[in-house]
């Protein structure tokens, strides 16, 4: 695989929260579109077919199908039909990964990869030579 946002500049990201200061999916794209690059990819998140429908009616280029099950993943892939890309996002594993594959999202995305990694105990000291101020 590979990343299709490398930073926070690389498309718009609607997240709930914004969707829910916005008023609502559409209200949150329409601003989004008005105010980003005209290059830039608008990317909606949406936890139900309803919010999906409402997002592509709206315009999101990328719609984040947020823990939603296989079966609720494909009726999203069959409904849309290349009308929006999808990503599937939250509580998706590295074990889920090859059967999501197989039902035509555009991404998937594993937290997993990020929120379980342990991180390096690292510290920096340093040694002053001996001097008039030692």
């Amino acid at each position: 695989g590979h990343n299709h946002r490398n930073d926070l500049s690389s498309a718009v990201l609607i997240k709930d929260n914004h969707i829910l200061a916005a008023g609502g999916i559409r209200p949150a794209i329409e601003r989004a579109r008005a105010l980003a690059p005209h290059t830039s990819r608008i990317e909606c998140e949406v936890d139900d077919l309803t919010g999906l429908a409402e997002a592509i009616e709206a315009g999101a280029d990328i719609v984040l199908l947020d823990n939603m099950n296989d079966e609720t993943i494909a009726e999203a892939v069959f409904f849309t039909k290349s009308r929006a890309l999808l990503e599937a996002s939250g509580g998706i594993t590295l074990e889920r990964v090859f059967a999501l594959s197989t039902l035509g999202v555009y991404a998937i995305s594993v937290g997993a990869l990020t929120h379980s990694v342990q991180s390096a105990d690292i510290g920096l000291d340093f040694d002053l030579p001996p001097g008039p101020n030692a």
